[in-house]
């Protein structure tokens, strides 16, 4: 999914931030109003979706935060979905979403990676961490871009993704190009670019050894260092994923 201009950015006034509308699911990327901070929490332990939404709704309660600072998520899968079975699946996360008066129609202004992990995945999805706004005048800007991957637009995974079923060198070398490119509109919409990011995450099974320092790292994308899960894109056949933020703060919950 392409990037919105800065011109069509969005407010979502009740949970205080800013993001570039893309498909139904997930919103491509998220920026804190002025006089407040994006957050960051990831759970100890993968925790099943059900439970997850509780224990979200629970942190925010208890920081006096309400359900609408819910800004971005990162779940984890058991394996990559069809077309039609993704879409099934986000019905139900979307539900929750209208539940908590952050989804209305199929506009969504949440931010959102969803993985497979290739080692160990888990029997059910769930959430492997959580962004939030909170008020806090002290800081800088911050943001959180959604994951994005090897896709141009809509359309067929056939014809919409780059150097379809090609894993080589080569054909990965493409996929990088393609999804460092789409991360780096999603920043422009924002004002932002790698200088400003705290941490870049990169999703493939494959070998990203041949690309990384001419493709990645010489774009400033690695000037944190970057890390690298062994997980797939949730649909079949998309290779290559990456997301990106620039967060004063980021917490651990125990679970």
């Amino acid at each position: 999914m392409s990037a919105t201009p800065a011109a069509t950015l969005k407010t979502m006034e009740a949970g205080d931030y800013r993001y570039i509308p893309a498909v139904f699911q997930y919103s491509s990327g998220v920026a804190a109003l002025p006089g407040y901070r994006l957050e960051r929490a990831r759970f100890s332990r993968l925790l099943p979706m059900k439970e997850g939404f509780a224990r979200i709704k629970a942190h925010l309660e208890a920081l006096g935060r309400p359900l609408t600072a819910f800004a971005a998520c990162e779940l984890r899968s058991a394996l990559p979905f069809t077309e039609d079975g993704f879409r099934e699946f986000n019905l139900g996360y979307a539900q929750v979403l209208r539940d908590w008066g952050i989804l209305e129609g199929d506009d969504n202004p949440v931010a959102r990676s969803n993985v497979c992990p290739e080692l160990a995945p888990p029997s059910e999805s769930g959430f492997h961490a959580f962004t939030y706004t909170v008020p806090d005048s002290r800081v800088g800007p911050t943001f959180l871009i959604a994951g994005g991957a090897e896709r141009r637009g809509g359309g067929p995974v056939a014809e919409a993704v780059v150097a379809y079923g090609d894993t080589s060198p080569e054909g990965l070398r493409a996929k990088a190009r393609q999804t460092l490119g789409e991360m780096e509109r999603r920043l422009a919409a924002f004002g932002f670019g790698w200088a400003d990011t705290t941490a870049v995450q990169v999703y493939t099974v494959y070998d990203l050894h041949p690309f990384f320092l001419d493709e990645i790292a010489a774009r400033g994308a690695a000037q944190n260092g970057i890390t690298w899960h062994p997980c797939r894109p949730p649909v079949q056949k998309i290779d290559f994923e990456m997301d990106c933020r620039g967060l004063d703060h980021e917490i651990l919950l125990r679970v």
